[in-house]
């Protein structure tokens, strides 16, 4: 960190963070700033840790919140996986189920489908690469990235870091501060392979547990895998997938996207984060 020119500005003593100095510097070299910012919530100087963290909270918020659109669409009865609190059973889906139950045979939930209301919001699963070399920049993209997904609906959301294993950071229907979340996945750092089929398919499993309308999983990586799954299987089955990638190496984002039928958008650095989420929400 002391290699960065615009370090000592920052902290120029042990323990301190200038956040006006940060401010200025933010003017002119955010996404620079960002990842410096990410690098510093790890400093080995407890002091200068805590007040990164506090700052990261919330800077990454404010810029989470750029772009931010109005749910869409309106509640409607449909015809659901059941659970208890859905709604009431639809005997003509259910009929088989129901007559294997007559002949002695325990009634198997999973095929019992309800009809009830569905909420007219949207759930967003973000799922975060984080194998390989994670710091700085990339570090400070999966960030921004979890405070514009909690922005947008902070009830209703997950996040899912994934390297060689898979780390529920935020479950869907379990309340967490955006703060918190912000911090956790800046307590992550990358390491190992790449188990890209495990992460969507807890992503699905995630999504699951909402009852809102429109389900949207977005992909914050490169999309190469170096862990057997079938990735793309799993992928097909989301309602709605955006994949987000960097811009200097998206070869095979832009493949896998393809072939799934997932939107593609694409960044330079942790600021482009908002407007492209936000562009890529109103590409349907």
């Amino acid at each position: 960190m002391s290699r960065n020119e615009n370090f000592e500005n920052i902290s120029p003593e042990v323990g301190e963070l200038d956040e006006a100095a940060f401010d200025e510097a933010m003017q002119n070299s955010p996404d620079e700033m960002l990842g410096l910012l990410a690098d510093l919530t790890g400093a080995t100087d407890p002091k200068l840790r805590e007040l990164a963290k506090r700052l990261a909270g919330r800077l990454m918020l404010e810029l989470g919140n750029r772009g931010r659109t109005r749910p869409r669409g309106i509640g409607k009865m449909v015809e659901q996986p059941y659970r208890p609190d859905a709604g009431d059973i639809d005997i003509d889906a259910s009929l088989d189920a129901i007559a294997e139950s007559r002949r002695g045979s325990a009634i198997d939930p999973e095929r019992l489908r309800v009809r009830g209301w569905r909420k007219p919001g949207t759930a967003l699963c973000l799922l975060v690469d984080r194998s390989g070399s994670m710091g700085g920049q990339p570090l400070a993209t999966n960030a921004v990235a979890a405070a514009a997904v909690a922005s947008r609906n902070p009830d209703d959301y997950s996040v899912i870091a994934f390297g060689k294993d898979v780390v529920v950071t935020k479950s869907q229907d379990v309340p967490k501060s955006s703060e918190r979340v912000i911090n956790d996945i800046l307590t992550l750092r990358g390491y190992g392979t790449t188990d890209l089929a495990g992460a969507l398919h807890v992503g699905k499993q995630q999504l699951g547990r909402s009852r809102a309308g429109r389900q949207i999983a977005v992909l914050l990586s490169d999309c190469r895998a170096t862990v057997d799954g079938d990735a793309e299987s799993i992928a097909r089955a989301f309602d709605e997938l955006i994949v987000i990638a960097p811009h200097d190496d998206h070869d095979e984002a832009q493949a896998f996207a393809s072939r799934v039928g997932a939107r593609l958008a694409l960044v330079s650095g942790p600021s482009d984060i908002p407007s492209a989420l936000a562009q890529a929400l109103e590409a349907v």
